[in-house]
């Protein structure tokens, strides 16, 4: 595949300008395994090895390259592997705190355009988890769309679309049947050439047989759920990146039992968007939205407009963040994300100049 294939464009190549090693590639990671990167380019497909550089200068994990980032890799004379020596800056990412006690990012995908954020309509269909997958999604920089698999297994599949409607902080929302196809043409818009889309969502919720339906083949194994709740099995045991018949880039990400959110604190804002409106009318400026006069909140919860667990839940995922800035260095934080900020500014000033000189430079 060439760069501009694998989703390489002048956004992209103004973040390349510069750099000082000529002899660096630009390629892609399309698909990781323990200590190994696959990457993709102007050159045939290999596995690839992080540089003593990188290694070294790696603090966290969400310092390494993660599927769907593009980097700088040195190809070796003499038959050795690459040497991915620099993660290019993302932008855009889909993460969370890795598993166990350890205080520490993992990328999930990155460079992402659009998050398909899957629950199914079978007995596991839970919009507290839906909340807590868009907090993230949000945060992302992605564009997140809400896929609601499964319809073909809901008895009522028009009032989970109004439940969800009332949580999504208006992403658009698709009711679909990977199993049977029907509604997931409704998805081909987003499949434009270029374009980088990853699932996510829990076990179980038919990710797989959404892959095996956009690619057109049997490429991920497919298992059933247990029939007493709903639960999935892990079927997808790694990410991948996979190049659709219609151009666009898919990375399909393992489910997750849980999802514990990382720096997230806009994404979760954006989530409960509606709170936080309401919040605004509330008589006093530091509502508790308990047992104060004039809350704006607590009144649409007793006329029906707010759901008690919606509130609980916006609390529940800002007690985590919380606890992670308070665990990890906030200033360093906003350091790199003020950081990241400026090389994106000055990514898409370039990117625009070109598309005002008409393509050239």
């Amino acid at each position: 595949m060439s760069l501009k294939q694998l989703g390489w464009n002048t956004y992209f190549d103004a973040l390349w300008q510069g750099r000082e090693h000529l002899e660096w590639l630009p390629a892609r990671v399309i698909s990781q395994q323990r200590g190994l990167w696959r990457i993709a380019g102007d050159f045939a497909e290999c596995w690839a090895e992080v540089s003593g550089t990188l290694r070294a200068g790696a603090e966290t994990g969400g310092d390494w390259p993660a599927v769907g980032d593009w980097v700088a890799a040195e190809m070796l004379s003499g038959g050795g592997r690459p040497l991915i020596h620099k993660v290019l800056p993302r932008r855009s990412k889909f993460v969370r705190k890795v598993a166990g006690r350890r205080m520490e990012e993992q990328v999930i995908a990155a460079n992402v355009d659009t998050a398909f954020v899957v629950m199914a309509l079978d007995g596991d269909f839970n919009v507290r988890r839906l909340e807590r997958y868009l907090a993230q999604s949000f945060e992302s920089g992605a564009k997140s769309i809400v896929v609601l698999n499964k319809a073909d297994d809901c008895g009522d599949v028009a009032a989970c679309v109004a439940e969800v409607e009332s949580i999504a902080a208006g992403a658009p929302i698709f009711s679909v049947s990977a199993r049977t196809g029907d509604g997931v043409d409704a998805l081909d818009r987003f499949l434009a050439p270029g374009r980088t889309i990853v699932l996510l969502g829990s076990s179980g919720v038919g990710k797989s047989t959404l892959v095996n339906h956009f690619l057109r083949r049997d490429a991920q194994v497919v298992q059933a759920v247990r029939a007493s709740d709903s639960r999935g099995r892990h079927t997808t045991t790694s990410r991948e990146l996979f190049a659709l018949p219609r151009g666009a880039l898919l990375i399909d990400t393992p489910g997750l039992r849980e999802l514990q959110l990382w720096d997230a604190a806009e994404g979760v804002e954006h989530a409960f968007s509606d709170i936080e409106e309401l919040a605004a009318l509330c008589k006093y400026g530091n509502c508790g939205h308990t047992t104060e006069p004039g809350c704006a909140v607590q009144a649409a919860i007793a006329e029906g407009r707010l759901d008690q667990n919606r509130l609980e839940n916006q609390r529940k995922l800002e007690r985590e963040q919380e606890f992670v800035r308070r665990k990890v260095d906030p200033a360093a934080q906003k350091q790199e994300k003020e950081r990241v900020k400026l090389l994106h500014r000055g990514a898409r000033e370039k990117y625009d100049q070109r598309r005002k000189d008409g393509g050239k430079g």
